[in-house]
Parts: structure tokens; C-alpha cells; sequence
């Protein structure tokens, strides 16, 4: 049995900043992630896929912000429990919640914070009939390492984000990266929309649209496309890897059973107050949950982790009053006793 202050399901971003709120608290965490690793999406489907709207960081990669992540939270030693996924979740007399994994590791902590981003995740596919046959074998629904298609042939298909985002990266890395479109409009930002046609102009990016790809070939492995275009009819391509990308599908998983609110595929939570469930002691934080005006942006994530914190510590310890000190006054100490001492500094008032 795994006993802590507060039980976090799922090591993203949210659920390790959720680490260092509750650190600042002196609460004890625990963390459970199906993948084998911290760091969720950051970690598992873009960690080299550069993020804008972190703040004090013009431009940080996924993965060294999960880096980051780990290494600020560090000094509070939290607990892991990596490749299991949270199954199922059991109330007991003490006011306390006991949950199991899918393989039978047991958990128990007065609160538990359900950080499992969008939950999990299932790519979409096209509906190619022999695209399973070729899964690992040029064809991939997530880029992890842009390096694996250094100087190779890469068609990608898609008309989102992550279809222009990719195209645009990769255009620098493989030897030939052409984008399928089914139509001629894109779904994705303006800017990454204007790149990708002038990536095109300049003869860096072959951009096929009102295509689909219907068809792949190869043995072992893939070594071309079908394509079959509204006005010109079938055409084929050479490629050495097929990247479909046309999306995620989240699921919430065991969570769904629960009996927790769910509203469109996401649990409601008092936003008014702590981000707290229908069910006193659970709270959800960041992309997992959903309230009237939502933003699911990772520093919302980071906002809600420290609000819900609070709320925990007067959960778990009603008859104490914790005074909010800044870290630039009181600096960071850990469970270990290690201190980082906060900069004295004058502050001349100004009258």
C-alpha cells in the first residue's frame, strides 16, 4: 500500500506542477501514469515540437519543459507508479480513497487530483484497408524523433496544426516532404497555412490538394503511396515513411466509472472555488476538466494546481490556518531539508 498526502493521476505538466504546489505546502505526493515515463503529451507525442505560450519562455521544446518540470520538483521527492493506469477508486470509513491500478498496485491519500490531460489517446486513421500492415514500418500516427527522417522521403496527410506544423519542421530534415490535403482549405493557423505555400513556391514542399491517399505499397516495408486526386485521378509517390496526422481521439478510460460529473468527455469541477469534483476530496486540473470559460492551456493547468493545493491542505489538515509565504520571501525547502534561500533584496517605497 502507497500512502501519501495527495494521490496526482497522470505526470504531465499539470500533475508535476501539482508536485511543487503541494511541495511549498510540506504535502507528501504520489504519482500514477500509464506511460512509462513523466511528462504526458510533452513526453510521449511531441517532445520536440516547440511550445510559445509557456511563460518567461519565448520558445521552449516539449520535452525540456517536462526536464524543467522534473528537475524544479526534485527537492519534494515525489513517488511514482509508471506504465499503470489508474483503474479503479474505492471510498473507505476514514474519509480516505484507496485506488488500484490495472495491475494491482494500491493507493491511498486523503485527496486525489485527476491530472490525466485529455486522458488517453487513440489515433485517428484513415481508412486505408492495409495501413495496419505497415504500422512501424514507415507508417506512424505520432512523430517522437524528427531524426528518424533525416534525408528520407516523408509524405504526410492531414490538413490541421499538427499536419502544417510537421510539414514545416520536417522540410529541413527529410530529403522530400510532400502534404496531402483532401481539400484545398487548411484547418490550422494562418501563419503556419502562409509557411507551408511558400515552403511550396520555393520547391521545398510538394503540396497536393483535394487528394487522399488510398492506397500503400511495399513489402516489408513502405515504398509508396496511392493517391487519388478529384481532378487528375490516380497518381503514385515514392516514399519512405506515410505520417498520417489527423488527430487524437481522447478517452477518459476507467475515470468515465467513477461517478464523477462528465460533461463532453471532460469532469465538470467548481471552478467558482478549488476545481474540486461532484465528489468531495477528488479534484480534476487542467485539460481533464471543464467548467464555463475553460482554457486548455497548459499555464491554466498551472493556475488550477496551485488554487487546488490550497484547497487540500485545509481538506487535510482543517484545524491548521497555512499563511502563503512567496517563494521570493520564504525561497524552497524540501522534504530532505535542503534549502534554496531567496535573494534578499531592499525595496525602497516610493512616495
Amino acid at each position: 500500500m502507497i500512502k501519501t498526502d495527495i494521490l496526482i493521476i497522470g505526470a504531465g505538466p499539470t500533475g508535476l506542477f501539482t508536485v511543487f504546489e503541494a511541495g511549498l505546502l510540506k504535502l507528501k505526493t504520489h504519482l500514477i501514469d500509464a506511460l512509462p515515463q513523466p511528462g504526458g503529451q510533452c513526453a510521449e507525442i511531441y517532445p520536440k515540437k516547440p511550445i510559445y505560450d509557456i511563460p518567461g519562455f519565448p520558445e521552449i521544446m516539449a520535452g525540456q519543459l517536462v526536464d524543467n518540470l522534473m528537475e524544479q520538483i526534485k527537492p519534494f521527492s515525489p513517488g511514482f507508479t509508471l506504465g499503470e493506469r489508474a483503474e479503479t477508486i474505492e471510498k473507505l470509513e476514514d474519509d480516505t480513497f484507496l485506488v488500484t491500478t490495472n495491475k494491482g498496485t494500491k493507493h491511498n491519500a486523503p485527496v486525489v487530483a485527476i491530472a490525466g490531460g485529455l486522458g488517453s489517446f487513440e489515433p485517428r486513421k484513415p481508412p486505408i484497408p492495409n495501413i495496419q500492415d505497415f504500422e512501424d514500418k514507415g507508417v506512424a500516427y505520432i512523430i517522437r524523433d524528427p531524426e528518424v527522417y533525416r534525408d528520407k522521403k516523408v509524405v504526410i496527410a492531414g490538413g490541421g496544426d499538427s499536419a502544417l506544423d510537421w510539414t514545416i519542421f520536417l522540410a529541413e530534415v527529410a530529403s522530400e516532404v510532400t502534404l496531402v490535403h483532401r481539400r484545398n482549405e487548411f484547418r490550422g493557423a494562418l501563419d503556419s497555412v502562409e509557411r507551408v505555400a511558400e515552403l511550396s513556391k520555393l520547391g521545398k514542399v510538394n503540396l497536393i490538394t483535394e487528394a487522399e491517399v488510398k492506397e500503400l505499397k511495399g513489402e516489408d516495408h513502405v515504398t509508396g503511396v496511392g493517391i487519388h486526386h478529384k481532378t487528375k485521378g490516380e497518381m503514385h509517390l515514392a516514399t519512405d515513411h506515410f505520417i498520417p496526422l489527423f488527430g487524437l481521439s481522447p478517452k477518459l478510460g476507467p475515470i468515465a466509472n467513477w461517478g464523477l460529473e462528465i460533461e463532453k468527455n471532460a469532469i465538470k469541477v467548481n471552478n467558482a472555488y478549488d476545481y474540486q469534483t461532484n465528489i468531495p476530496g477528488i479534484y480534476a486540473i487542467g485539460d481533464v476538466n471543464t467548467y464555463p470559460g475553460k482554457l486548455k492551456l497548459i499555464l491554466s493547468g498551472f493556475h488550477e494546481a496551485a488554487i487546488m493545493c490550497q484547497s487540500a491542505y485545509q481538506r487535510i489538515f482543517p484545524d491548521k490556518k497555512y499563511v502563503m509565504k512567496y517563494t521570493t520571501v520564504g525561497g524552497v525547502q524540501g522534504f530532505d531539508g535542503t534549502k534554496k534561500e531567496a535573494k534578499k533584496e531592499v525595496v525602497k517605497a516610493i512616495n
